[in-house]
């Protein structure tokens, strides 16, 4: 199988350097997601976007990127502006977070991106790559699977914490060699508490963003299965 394609973006390796060049009180308040950040980001959008015909102040991105990566807010669009500084905790001031929209269409809503997950992501990449093919493991679904992660040198099998229930989540590989986060428990118990109707078929995972401040980041489509339980959508 050829080497594994890298769609993360070269910022992240940055992201990674500079993290040792903040103190200790920049760095703590880097890691946090602010409610008052986030509105106070929604609110620049909104003025950038009536101010200039109903654009947004985005980045551009290929057609093919995953809706919740698709839209990155361009904060030299906005600041100042819009916005007197680029949050804290935005990579772009050496945070931990992407702010991105979603729902950019109708109803442009920012969101956080967590870029932890796509630093695990890229060193399983190299990891990969580094063995010359993906270790695939059981059978998930149809073309997703997991990884026997010793035989790419790892000791124990490593995570994502998830910004919804803090419970560890488990990376998946596909066919085609790109690597995602499983969040099926974490859709389970949004099932159980949404108010929403659910239908065999949709992409579920709205119900994990309607309710948070963040996105379910590198993680495929789901739906629900007659049992009203999460199953990967088929393509």
């Amino acid at each position: 199988m050829s080497k594994i394609r890298f769609y993360l973006p070269v910022i992240l390796i940055l992201f990674t350097l500079t993290g040792c060049m903040y103190p200790e009180e920049k760095l703590v308040q880097n890691q946090i997601p602010y409610k008052d950040q986030i509105d106070s980001v929604q609110s620049a959008v909104n003025q950038f976007q009536e101010a200039n015909g109903g654009l947004l102040p985005i980045k551009t991105k290929d057609a093919e990127t995953p809706i919740y990566q698709k839209y990155p807010i361009d904060f030299k669009k906005i600041v100042p502006r819009f916005l007197s500084e680029t949050p804290g905790n935005a990579y772009e001031n050496g945070g931990l977070f992407q702010y991105v929209l979603v729902d950019a269409e109708s109803n442009p809503t920012v969101k956080l991106l967590d870029l932890r997950m796509a630093e695990t992501i890229r060193e399983i990449k190299m990891r990969i790559n580094a063995s010359g093919y993906p270790p695939y493991k059981g059978k998930i679904s149809e073309n997703i699977y997991t990884l026997d992660f010793k035989k790419i040198g790892y000791k124990e099998e490593p995570v994502a914490v998830s910004p919804y229930t803090n419970q560890n989540l488990h990376f998946i590989i596909s066919t085609d060699g790109e690597i995602f986060i499983d969040y099926r428990s974490d859709l389970y118990q949004a099932i159980k508490s949404s108010k929403h109707e659910l239908n065999e078929g949709e992409d579920i995972r709205h119900i994990l963003v309607n309710e948070s401040m963040f996105v379910p980041a590198y993680s495929l489509p789901y739906t629900i299965d007659k049992n009203k339980e999460p199953i990967f959508l088929a393509k």
